[in-house]
Order: structure tokens, then C-alpha cells, then sequence
């Protein structure tokens, strides 16, 4: 049965989507699923994966039961460490120096067809990044960014080796079981001391070039054929949910709780609420549970924050709500900080007092 975590509002079950790629038929069956077993919501999460909450106490075997016969539960010893990114406008646009869908697909097929790699702890991350430098911030433990249609540059740190297309899946995965031969205690390779030099050295290799300082982060918009829709917090109600079902198409779920979507009606999707304009204020925020699905929380920073950000400017950098000192979710590097304090709020360290 897959693995439910228990918050205050029910089960919470994760449902992970290698390179954030999901089919119109398994997308019908999460949506259906969210509405018959869960609150209705379904959540994006940085990891581009789906969130199902609010699921009653018998729910997590039917939810397992669905997800497996949609092909979204292929290996249940693996399903906790399928943590494959993928830059979501792979292939689609002038900037993707090379599709990298497929690979992450290859990656997802070796990890769960090796048993022992069940073993790697949860918040173990592989990416694979198109070339433009969107995923170079999420701080990944096995990274390729490509370089060109033959090569890619393979890194675990702060140095990368190239690599060709037709082995970078085997050398990511073969780096993953060398972390678990290396590692004691440690979580992900940059804890493990000295951790790249060792695991690349069981891999005979060494690393010597630079990474690429160029970054960037998909803004909602028109890109070429696509449109990249902002999900409000992540949070797609059923409303939501049946007008993305209707486009009858694949598409993809991005790390900035967002989805791509191609030959979509912008006017549509945002009468129900998704944002596709670039300027707006809801781009870059995202929030924890808040109460009441987390018993930690001080304050219900989802409905705060969806009263508030209509009323701000569009900000430079990503705004996160916490409802506590743990600030879960929060975004990797500088970030407006809105925290709740039980009876106000701290931004950025000054107290605000209410909206």
C-alpha cells in the first residue's frame, strides 16, 4: 500500500510523477481520485509530484489500487525515492539545447528495476535540466545539465563531467548506489564529506568543468506552443481540475507549483482561478498547510494569503507563508519570509501585526 503521512486534516498521500509528466488519463484519475477519497484538492509540490489530502482512514488502499492500475505506482518498494525533475519546457521551446523527458523516464525505469536503490532516503533528488539553467537552484544530488544534443554535464556538486545522452540514466543511477555504498547516516551527497570526489571515483570518473552560471525559472506565459498556468498555492480545487481535464492532453506539473499545458484558452483557465499572466502577484508565492490540516500551525496562511496577494504588486522575489518556525516548503535561496507568529505575522524579520 502506498505511504500515507497522517496530518491533522487525514491521510496525506504523495503521488510522484518522474519529470513532472502526467497523461490526461492518469491526470482524470487523480482528479477523480482527490474528489471521491480526499478533500478535493489536489497540491503541486516543489518536486513537480501531486499531493492528495484529507483521505480517510480505508481510502489508502482504494488510492493504491487506482494508482496502480494507471501506471503511477510501478514499483512500491521504490515509490518513496522517485524524486526525478525535469526541466518542464523540455523540447518545447528555442532554449531546450535537448530534450530531456526521455532520459528522466530511463532514470525512473533503472531506479525501480534495482531493488536495492529502495534504500535511498526520501529526500534524495535527481534532475535533468534542458540546458536553460531552470533547475540550477534546486540543489539536486545528481544533476545533468545539457550542453548539447550529444552531451550533457554530469555533477553531484560544484564541478561536472560530461557525459553522452545514451549513458547519462546509468551513470545518474549508478551514482545513487554508490551514495548508498559511501553513505552512514547522511541524507543527500552534500552531507556525505567529501562525497562527490568518493562517488565519482567509484565511478571512474573526475569532474573538472565548471557548471554554466546562467539560471533562470519559468515564468507563466505563452512559450512558444506552451502556456505555463500558475496554480495559486498549488492548490487545484475540482473546478479547476475539470477545465485542465477537458483539455483531453498531457501535460506537465513544474517545481513552482505550476503546469504546462499547449493549445489551451488563457480566458478559460482563468475564469476558474489559474493565472497565465506573468505579471501577476500570485507568481513565486506558495505556503505550508497552515491550520487546520497541520496541528503545529498558528494561523490558517493559505486563507491569508489568498486574501492578501490580490492586493499586492507583482514582487521580485518568491514569497513563502509559514505557519511556523519550520517553514515547510519553503523555497530554495532568498525569499520574502511571511510567518505567522499567533497573532500576526513576521515579514522578513519586521513584525506586521493583521492584514
Amino acid at each position: 500500500m502506498l505511504a500515507v503521512h497522517q496530518a491533522a486534516d487525514g491521510g496525506l498521500a504523495r503521488v510522484r510523477l518522474p519529470g513532472g509528466v502526467v497523461r490526461a488519463d492518469q491526470f482524470d484519475v487523480l482528479r477523480t481520485a482527490a474528489a471521491e477519497l480526499g478533500d478535493g484538492r489536489l497540491e503541486l509540490t516543489s518536486r513537480a509530484n501531486v499531493q492528495i489530502r484529507g483521505l480517510a482512514p480505508d481510502a489508502p488502499v482504494e488510492l493504491s489500487h487506482r494508482l496502480f492500475e494507471a501506471g503511477l505506482l510501478p514499483s512500491l518498494p521504490h515509490e518513496r525515492v522517485r524524486n526525478i525533475l525535469a526541466s518542464p519546457l523540455s523540447g518545447l521551446d528555442q532554449e531546450s539545447r535537448y530534450d530531456v523527458l526521455p532520459v528522466a523516464a530511463a532514470v525512473d525505469r533503472e531506479l525501480c528495476a534495482r531493488p536495492g536503490l529502495a534504500e535511498l532516503p526520501g529526500r534524495f533528488l535527481l534532475a535533468l535540466d534542458d540546458g536553460r539553467g531552470d533547475l540550477a537552484g534546486v540543489r539536486a544530488d545528481v544533476f545533468v545539465r545539457a550542453v548539447d544534443e550529444r552531451e550533457g554535464l554530469l555533477s553531484l556538486g560544484t564541478l561536472g563531467v560530461r557525459v553522452g545522452w545514451g549513458d547519462a540514466a546509468e551513470m545518474m543511477v549508478a551514482a545513487a548506489e554508490a551514495f548508498l555504498r559511501e553513505r552512514a547516516q547522511e541524507w543527500r551527497i552534500a552531507e556525505l564529506e567529501g562525497g562527490e570526489a568518493r562517488i565519482l571515483g567509484r565511478l571512474g570518473l573526475q569532474a573538472t568543468e565548471e557548471l554554466p552560471s546562467t539560471s533562470s525559472v519559468v515564468q507563466a506565459g505563452q512559450h512558444g506552443s506552451a502556456l505555463v498556468v500558475t496554480v495559486p498555492l498549488g492548490s487545484l480545487n475540482q473546478e479547476q481540475s475539470a477545465v485542465l481535464a477537458d483539455l483531453d492532453q498531457d501535460f506537465r506539473v513544474t517545481p513552482w507549483r505550476s503546469v504546462v499545458v499547449q493549445g489551451a484558452d488563457s480566458e478559460q483557465l482563468e475564469r476558474v482561478g489559474l493565472v497565465t499572466d506573468p505579471d501577476s502577484a500570485w507568481n513565486g508565492v506558495t505556503a505550508c498547510a497552515g491550520q487546520p490540516g497541520c496541528a503545529k500551525a498558528l494561523a490558517d496562511v493559505r486563507a491569508d494569503a489568498r486574501r492578501v496577494t490580490p492586493r499586492l504588486p507583482r514582487h521580485e522575489r518568491p514569497m513563502h507563508w509559514s505557519g511556523c518556525e519550520r517553514r515547510c516548503g519553503k523555497p530554495a535561496g532568498e525569499f520574502v519570509d511571511v510567518l505567522a507568529v499567533g497573532n500576526g505575522y513576521v515579514i522578513d524579520g519586521e513584525r506586521m501585526g493583521t492584514w
